[in-house]
């Protein structure tokens, strides 16, 4: 668990924490930056609602079972080489979005919710993928690329702490489509590697 000024960021723990952050990035703002594939997404503008207005520590009694299993069904599970963080905004207690490293490359990855957007929240939650890369998963150097026309994600990596670095010039997202990228780098020699780092 890593906590910020404002948000409280931890392993998924059950399955909400997983699908919230999902639908988070899911409307059309996310996906022009994210360009992720379809079946990575909750398209169903309704679910998406839904799940955004839900408290972290909602009671979900009340959701009839048939809108709890429309929900299951809209997200798939992600893969295994990120170790992703579910962010909690704590003052106001809902999901906030995630934000995720790979173990095999040190890229990090982020997103709000929109609600959550424009509010200085992803220099914090870049912050919290640096913490869990050095000081969680032992790596040294922690990577990100962005758009260049992506000011808020690039002011939030320099924000983080990042700074220029090489990279791909180019880059095709999940949705197939070709990008231009600029990369970002944080680099610390001192690390550390918790027990339960695979």
């Amino acid at each position: 668990m890593l906590r910020s000024e404002r948000l409280l960021l931890y392993t998924p723990l059950i399955a909400l924490d997983v699908w919230v952050p999902a639908a988070a990035r899911s409307d059309a703002e996310a996906q022009h930056w994210l360009g992720l594939k379809t079946d990575e997404v909750v398209q169903d503008e309704e679910v998406r609602e839904l799940f955004l207005s839900i408290h972290a520590d909602n009671d979900l009694s009340g959701f009839a079972p048939r809108d709890r299993f429309k929900m299951m069904r809209k997200v798939e599970k992600g893969s295994g080489d990120f170790v992703e963080l579910t962010a909690v905004h704590m003052a106001d207690g809902r999901y906030a979005g995630a934000t995720s490293v790979s173990l095999q490359s040190g890229e990090i990855g982020g997103w709000l919710a929109p609600d959550f957007r424009g509010q200085g929240l992803g220099g914090e939650l870049f912050r919290s993928a640096v913490q869990l890369g050095h000081r969680h998963l032992g790596l040294k150097i922690v990577r990100a690329g962005a758009e260049p026309t992506n000011k808020a994600s690039r002011g939030a990596l320099t924000t983080a702490g990042f700074t220029p670095a090489s990279g791909p010039a180019r880059l095709t997202l999940g949705d197939g489509r070709e990008i231009d990228t600029c990369w970002y780098e944080h680099r610390q020699e001192a690390t550390a590697r918790c027990r339960g780092a695979s």
